[in-house]
């Protein structure tokens, strides 16, 4: 299930020879949550670029995912969709048990880091 009706479109996904999934995703700018926030100046909210590594996390994974600690989160930079509509999203996803996995997150746009996200994700 996608995030927001349509909020996103991913371009390309892939999976490198070093096990990270790299994907490029266009935000839609005129998706209606940026008339909230903000208005004439939107920003990307943050719970929304999160939810989005947790649905590549669920895609490369083939299960769905609930997040049950982030030990790291931090938001380097705004990203505006009228600026950058793309967004790359480099994960590394490593099991820990039966039913859960350690994702580690770099999100950049025009390669620079943007948010960088490290936890851990439960099967739902």
């Amino acid at each position: 299930m996608e995030l927001l009706n349509n909020f996103y479109k991913i371009i390309n996904l892939y999976e490198t020879e070093s096990d990270k999934l790299l994907a490029l995703v266009k935000i839609d700018k005129f998706h209606p949550i940026f008339k909230g926030h903000f208005p004439n100046h939107p920003v990307t909210p943050g719970v929304c670029t999160m939810q989005i590594i947790k649905e590549l996390s669920e895609k490369w994974a083939g299960e769905s995912l609930i997040l049950k600690t982030a030990r790291n989160v931090k938001f380097m930079a705004i990203i505006n969709p009228e600026l950058n509509e793309d967004v790359e999203f480099e994960l590394q996803l490593e099991p820990v048990n039966d039913n859960e996995f350690s994702v580690k997150s770099t999100v950049s746009i025009e390669n620079n880091p943007a948010l960088k996200f490290s936890g851990i994700f439960q099967k739902v």
